[in-house]
């Protein structure tokens, strides 16, 4: 039996305002639902659907990259347990909140394999691991049951709650069913000029009762902006859009790529998005092991920043800016802005707001410095075309994205070659 939480909007706000008694049981609910998964992708593995069928491509695809099967599912679930060893059972400062010293020296774990399984775990290593998130779960909330019910007593269960829910959304990408549906095009929408409290707040104006809570480090603080009227998409650009970008040449013409999009384009070999190994005719995607037809009208998914401000330039069109997506997302719903297919790029640099502060609360997932540092430590296109190593920001959700966390203020900060993650975009006009 799944233990169910709040649902709905409630739920995003129960994320980040939710007491001890709400806290057991979504880490309960999040817990069964990574097992479920982690469940269904090793018996997949196991299996034998993951034989090649007798048309899979004996080359690599247009993308240059087939993902293999869904090896990785153990290894991401075994972080799952550790992060709340970590963070909560060893971690004697817990109670300080995001007062505490992330450096201090750490309890002994409970499994001596842990570390190991996080850099490298195997299909039969499941059942040790399923044991060991069942034990540190029960810690979890022993702890938990112990715990201040305020901001900073709780901070780690709802850190560790959101780190469950992301890892489970990845294992969720790993599962074919849990794709995008395919979405009639409509005309793009108009959005007047106004202005925007972009960012998230600490607390609601005028309702003190709901002052504090957990207030991710990336939107941290709401601020007001300006946002000129715009138009943009009423949904993300598909498969069929993407494949006209390819067919009229846009991976060969340099008018459309950036600088760094040009020198990553040319070393990466990469003439699709990631598993893509048709673009003409019909998409055809490597997943699981299997070739599979993309529905044309099925968000583009995969797609680099790069190439996404690639085909923005070919189509005479721009990724939105934040406050745009942000606000469309808010004001525009109703009228058929649909988001939460995949998780979309906007435009321009990963940057903290204003008032977020220099010091990084501990146990940070979205975090904007290493991001940027990682590119020029791994070098890599970016860093060897010699321009400037900045992340990107992606904004949304995907199917596969617990209902906590549909957020239209959320952000998630990635590097513009990254294309692990179920990512794509939509467009506003020049």
């Amino acid at each position: 039996m799944i233990v169910r939480a709040a649902a709905g909007d409630d739920a995003a706000t129960q994320a980040r305002r939710g007491g001890r008694e709400w806290l057991s049981l979504a880490l309960l609910e999040a817990r069964n639902e990574l097992l479920a998964r982690l469940a269904l992708l090793t018996h997949e593995r196991a299996g034998p659907s993951h034989a090649a069928p007798a048309e899979a491509p004996t080359r690599a695809p247009a993308s240059g990259r087939v993902r293999p099967a869904p090896s990785e599912a153990p290894r991401l679930a075994a972080r799952a347990g550790w992060f709340q060893e970590w963070w909560l059972a060893r971690h004697v400062q817990r109670a300080r909140g995001e007062a505490a010293d992330a450096t201090s020296p750490r309890l002994p774990g409970i499994e001596p394999r842990a570390e190991g399984w996080l850099r490298r775990a195997e299909a039969e290593d499941a059942d040790a691991i399923r044991a060991y998130l069942g034990r540190t779960l029960e810690q979890t909330l022993d702890l938990l049951g112990h715990a201040e019910d305020d901001d900073a007593g709780l901070y780690f269960f709802r850190l560790a709650l959101q780190h469950e829910d992301r890892l489970s959304e990845r294992l969720g990408h790993l599962l074919m069913p849990l794709l995008p549906p395919p979405r009639a095009m409509r005309e793009p929408l108009g959005v007047p000029a106004q202005r925007w409290w972009l960012g998230s707040a600490a607390a609601p104006e005028g309702d003190p009762a709901r002052a504090g809570g957990f207030v991710p480090h990336g939107e941290r603080w709401a601020h007001e902006v300006a946002v000129p009227e715009f138009e943009i998409d009423a949904q993300c650009v598909n498969w069929a859009q993407y494949a006209e970008f390819a067919e009229d040449g846009g991976y060969d013409r340099r008018e459309c790529w950036s600088e760094a999009g040009w020198a990553w384009l040319h070393e990466d070999g990469r003439r699709a998005p990631r598993d893509v190994e048709q673009l003409a005719g019909s998409v055809l995607v490597a997943r699981a092991g299997q070739l599979q037809r993309a529905p044309a009208q099925q968000a583009a998914m995969q797609v680099t920043r790069h190439e996404a401000e690639a085909w923005c330039r070919w189509a005479g069109r721009r990724l939105p800016t934040e406050p745009e997506w942000e606000l469309a997302a808010h004001a525009a719903a109703r009228r058929g802005f649909a988001w939460g297919d995949v998780l979309e790029w906007v435009a321009g640099s990963a940057r903290l707001f204003p008032g977020a502060g220099a010091r990084v609360p501990p146990g940070t997932l979205d975090v904007i410095a290493p991001v940027i540092d990682a590119v020029v430590r791994g070098g890599g296109a970016t860093a060897a075309s010699g321009t400037a190593a900045a992340g990107g920001v992606l904004r949304g959700c995907t199917s596969a994205t617990p209902a906590r966390w549909r957020h239209p203020k959320a952000r998630r900060f990635a590097l513009p070659h990254d294309d692990r993650q179920r990512s794509g975009f939509r467009s506003c006009a020049l």
